[in-house]
């Protein structure tokens, strides 16, 4: 029974368990999402619900996309996600102009969240794929250099091969991640450990696709 939500990321914090264990997490504001289409087999080849995110003025929105949020009665939103419903579950018997919150999620839950790092910008080798560095002694003209390139038979840079460039700023999906708590009332997920992005940052919260083992087994 899949289910997803929208939200940004507030930042990370710790909690303390029954026992006094603190407990790493990320606050998530979940929500609300509203339902601006549902697709379905007959008319779409596929199940699923489209969400919507974020508020945004209406004249930053461009012309085709007034007339779909129009059509669903809902005012425009800055993000559009669709989640798709495979085997039924809480958001099939949603329909537009219904909203998504938080409590979509109840505490103890697995979740995938996925998300765009945070951009380092153009990193040498050694920061972007952890190399090991050379000597720093004076006179080893090799310091934090790539290194070798290969044979030199080809006489070209074989592809794949991993070199100074552009770091972060992809998209990335952490799996398995427990939702330790949920506040309904402030559209608040807090997820145990870190997830993708900055402070701010859009995220996708879905339901894992990895069942977890209980600790008993």
């Amino acid at each position: 029974m899949p289910k997803g939500i929208l939200g940004r990321k507030i930042g990370m914090t710790q909690i303390f368990d029954e026992e006094g264990n603190a407990i790493p997490v990320t606050a998530v504001e979940a929500g609300p999402c509203v339902v601006v289409q549902r697709k379905t087999k007959e008319v779409d080849g596929y199940d699923a619900v489209q969400l919507a995110y974020g508020e945004i003025s209406e004249n930053r929105v461009n012309k085709p996309l007034r007339g779909h949020f129009a059509r669903a009665g809902v005012k425009p939103r800055r993000y559009l996600r669709e989640v798709r419903l495979d085997g039924g579950g809480p958001l099939a018997e949603l329909q537009v102009g219904d909203e998504v919150k938080a409590d979509l999620f109840s505490a103890g839950e697995y979740v995938d969240v996925a998300g765009i790092t945070k951009g380092k910008g153009f990193q040498g080798a050694i920061k972007r794929w952890n190399f090991n560095r050379g000597a720093m002694s004076h006179g080893s003209r090799y310091h934090r250099g790539v290194g070798s390139l290969g044979a030199t038979g080809p006489a070209r840079v074989f592809k794949g091969r991993k070199l100074s460039g552009r770091m972060g700023g992809v998209r990335r999906t952490v799996q398995g991640l427990q939702v330790v708590r949920v506040d309904p009332e402030q559209n608040l997920l807090l997820i145990k450990g870190s997830v993708p992005g900055p402070r701010g940052g859009l995220l996708f919260i879905k339901q894992t696709v990895k069942a977890k083992k209980s600790k008993s087994s």
